[in-house]
């Protein structure tokens, strides 16, 4: 992914309070993803192998900044990439 603003929304920084999820990691994961699915509503998800599981990272593309919608953790064996 190109070097653009990377927006988080307040529900996306909600749900990275709650599974323990940093900035960084959110970045790491647009930045250096395993796996680019498309979404629902032309929303993109990046998918990044950490350990036992998958971070996805739910993502719109606007003009010159990409605008995260949520992120979670997942188990590797439901998003076995």
């Amino acid at each position: 992914m190109p070097a653009t603003k990377i927006r988080i929304t307040k529900h996306a920084k909600r749900r990275m309070k709650i599974y323990g999820i940093s900035k960084r990691e959110v970045v790491q994961a647009l930045q250096e993803l395993n796996v680019l699915l498309d979404g629902h509503s032309g929303r993109k998800i990046a998918q990044k192998r950490l350990n036992s599981y998958v971070l996805r990272v739910i993502f719109e593309e606007r003009d010159k900044e990409v605008v995260v919608i949520t992120v979670y953790r997942a188990r590797r064996e439901r998003y076995e990439i």
